[in-house]
């Protein structure tokens, strides 16, 4: 019996092989083989009463709970099956094959991450056969794909390129095809390579299962079939809202960020432009990753040296507009309150769940906080606060953001953020793209000595680190809020209850004689649950917070590769850490923004913090690429 049989129960024919391969999934295949029906039955059949079954993997015994499959059972033992299609955050689809193993008993080779494993089960992971079966699979999904991978983003971050070392691929038995697709580039935030698409299907789980935006299906059939936006438009013309969570699940380099990192470049060397920078507090959390830490592991004062080693005139911390953020809200919320304003009132800090709520529900955007997001506060101050203080032309800063977000891209563009009478934020840069620069620029972070922030715009609290987790902003705000209705000192000022990766929490905090309701949700597709609710009138909620990522901006998509849940829990854990070891940890506490409001803004929602730090929302269509009459 040949591979191809072994693989897919046919017979090979030379000249439609890949059409095979791509016309009609494996998964579906091995879902219907008799083998696999006696597999269940066999599974069923022993049922133990402790749950667990014993399997042999490889020689070794395993005793694996019931309903695993052969790649978990594998694990507990430390045997490294190779994945590509696999994702740990989502649903099973057996759909490469490059997990195949033996199993004693069985005609076809069976897929690792989708075979439960039965008592007395026997698998082989690294017989000549399977070996040879995933050296096949390699080459056939290598002999559509660009052979430029010096010249690609994901060079060295690659799950593709690092299974084709493992398995020694130094030559390919299969004619090399060169799509010729055109590439998306029209999106301001993230640019998609349909050729190095390798129809994995984990960009369309997330966007569809996760985000509920539905962004990308798959287009045509057989080997042309190819991943991407309904009728092949770009991200620009359909209702993308450029969170970048498809760039955590592509296994390749098939989708990733727009970099602007030259841009930055540039304006550090033009002797003309004062350049300064802001950096949100999730970016300390994951950037360590790049250089080989441990989540939330790097110090902030390396960031900051390091920054300074690049050649930014200031270095500046988006915590200050946080804590901003805070006196600003906080006030709006219990404006509302008082004086019978639309409730409830909706967080406005995440520019992909802004994006979100304008394309699927325009009609509850008075539900949205006026707030600006603490990126685009600080660019409004940047030019005009900054540098009355600091005796500087605004026409000569250039801004720079460093955010964990790729919809920050999209926001910092908007042509609503421009109250400065400049563009408030000129560029953003996503961890990635900052851990680029300072390799670039040959800054060993892990041994350079750290540096402070520069005043006043560098100053923050607590309450500002841990805008960056779910959960983040609601409890900086009721840390404020509570202080100022009541008039009293917080004991304990930990709201433990709105922490936490669930999808959606919920509590009643006791602020004064009243009762504050609050929900938050992470992710687009949690948050369409609470707006369906508020829809349909049965929300009682005072305030919600809303953040468009898996965990946050912890778990932005423009983090490190790979962000899974377990690791946005570790720099959740980080952020928690950090704010507990401040010694200010509310913001209407922070030294620096009273000052602000004492000599430039005069108080919270005044004239002048209304016209430089509020804003408008805009209606969109769920099609915007169908022509209107």
């Amino acid at each position: 019996m040949s591979i191809f049989e072994m693989l897919f129960g046919k017979k090979e024919k030379t000249n439609e092989i890949n059409v095979q391969v791509h016309e009609k999934p494996v998964k579906e295949e091995v879902a219907t083989t008799q083998e696999t029906s006696r597999f269940e039955k066999k599974a069923k059949r022993s049922e133990h009463k402790m749950g667990m079954v014993t399997l042999t993997i490889d020689g070794r015994k395993v005793k694996a709970p019931e309903g695993a499959t052969i790649l978990e059972a594998a694990k507990i033992v430390g045997i490294n099956i190779p994945t590509l299609c696999y994702h740990p955050d989502q649903s099973i689809k057996a759909a490469c094959r490059v997990c195949v193993v033996e199993v004693e008993g069985a005609r076809l080779l069976q897929a690792a991450c989708s075979q439960p494993v039965f008592d007395g089960m026997v698998v082989k992971t690294t017989t000549p056969a399977v070996r040879e079966a995933r050296r096949v699979v390699l080459e056939l999904i290598l002999a559509h794909h660009p052979q430029d991978c010096l010249n690609c983003i994901r060079n060295q971050n690659c799950e593709l390129q690092r299974l084709a070392e493992e398995y020694n691929i130094r030559s390919n038995r299969f004619e090399i095809v060169n799509k010729g697709l055109p590439i998306d580039d029209f999106s301001p935030a993230i640019h998609r390579d349909p050729n190095k698409c390798i129809v994995c299907g984990r960009c369309i789980e997330v966007c569809e299962q996760v985000q509920t935006a539905t962004v990308y299906s798959k287009n045509q059939r057989g080997y042309k079939t190819v991943v991407a936006p309904v009728m092949n438009k770009s991200l620009n013309e359909v209702a993308c809202i450029a969170c970048g969570q498809c760039i955590h699940a592509c296994p390749v380099g098939a989708i990733f960020e727009k970099d602007d990192t030259e841009n930055v470049w540039s304006a550090i060397a033009d002797p003309n432009k004062h350049v300064v920078c802001q950096m949100a507090p999730a970016v300390r959390a994951g950037l360590g990753e790049e250089f080989g830490m441990a989540p939330g592991e790097l110090d902030m004062g390396k960031i900051v040296a390091a920054l300074r080693q690049i050649g930014f005139d200031k270095v500046f911390h988006t915590n200050f507009s946080a804590d901003l953020t805070i006196m600003e809200e906080g006030n709006e919320l219990l404006q509302r309150l008082q004086n019978g304003g639309t409730l409830p009132m909706i967080t406005s800090c995440s520019p992909g769940w802004i994006k979100f709520i304008e394309h699927f529900y325009p009609d509850l955007l008075d539900h949205l906080s006026t707030c600006k997001s603490p990126q685009q506060m600080f660019g409004a101050l940047v030019k005009t606060y900054y540098p009355e203080k600091a005796g500087i032309e605004p026409a000569s800063i250039y801004s720079v953001s460093f955010m964990p977000c790729t919809a920050k891209k999209y926001e910092c563009q908007r042509p609503e953020m421009a109250d400065s009478g400049y563009q408030d934020v000129d560029v953003v840069i996503t961890s990635r793209e900052l851990a680029r620069m300072i390799k670039e620029a040959g800054i060993d972070v892990a041994n350079i000595e750290p540096e402070e922030f520069d005043a006043p715009m560098g100053l923050y609290t607590g309450a500002a680190v841990i805008f960056g987790a779910t959960g983040g902003v609601m409890e900086a705000a009721l840390r404020t809020v509570y202080e100022v209705v009541t008039g009293e000192t917080l004991q304990d000022i930990n709201f433990t209850m709105v922490r936490g990766m669930e999808g959606i929490k919920e509590a009643t905090v006791k602020v004064g004689d009243l009762d504050v309701k609050v929900a938050i949700a992470h992710t687009t597709g949690n948050a369409r649950k609470l707006l369906d609710k508020i829809r349909a009138g049965e929300a009682d909620y005072h305030f919600i917070e809303v953040m468009a990522c898996p965990g946050g901006c912890i778990g932005g998509g423009g983090q490190p590769i790979p962000t899974t849940n377990a690791i946005r829990e570790a720099r959740i854990a980080a952020i928690y850490e950090e704010d507990a070891s401040l010694p200010i940890r509310k913001s209407h506490e922070n030294p620096a923004i009273k000052e602000l409001y004492d000599t430039f803004l005069e108080k919270p929602l005044g004239h002048k913090s209304h016209h430089l730090l509020h804003t408008h929302y805009t209606a969109r269509s769920k099609y915007p690429y169908e022509k209107k009459d």
